[in-house]
């Protein structure tokens, strides 16, 4: 798992939001896949699709797509085309930061998680205090935000926080 790459994706999902983008690309990967995947549940997405180069003709707002299927002579040109949500010309996905870093990743246990959920600080982390922020976690069942592993019991990496 590649945190620079997440870095760079969470970076330019912010500047795309920030530019009033409709619709944006991103590398394609499993991790990057899971966490966009997330984030569409969670609201802050409209559309997620995994593509070539050129954006897909027609996009489905409510699922993950994938048109072809990925084979080794085409894995390097996949990309995902991640739509962006606005809402009273504001962007849904104003801010996202990575918590854990490439030299310092943070692991959580579910007691700290706890912890983040109802707003007070663990370790070195501020808890979720803003309207609608949202802490996703890599697990070993997958990529969850952190109020799912707090009601499943699960610990894991923090990834990145969502506002």
């Amino acid at each position: 798992m590649s945190l620079v790459n997440l870095s760079h994706v969470c970076s330019h999902l912010q500047n795309a939001s920030r530019a009033r983008l409709g619709l944006t690309s991103v590398p394609s990967s499993n991790l990057i896949q899971q966490l966009m995947i997330s984030l569409q549940l969670s609201g802050f997405l409209s559309s997620v699709t995994r593509a070539g180069l050129e954006p897909p003709e027609t996009l489905a707002p409510t699922a993950f797509v994938s048109p072809e299927p990925v084979t080794q002579e085409n894995v390097a040109t996949r990309r995902l085309w991640v739509g962006l949500k606005y809402w009273k010309n504001e962007p849904v996905l104003s801010r996202l930061n990575m918590v854990s870093k490439p030299t310092k990743r943070i692991w959580m246990d579910v007691e700290g998680l706890s912890k983040l959920v109802k707003g007070k600080d663990a370790d070195y982390v501020a808890g979720l205090r803003g309207v609608g922020e949202c802490l996703f976690v890599s697990t070993d069942r997958g990529i969850m935000e952190a109020r799912e592993c707090v009601e499943r019991r699960i610990g894991g990496m923090l990834l990145c926080r969502a506002l």
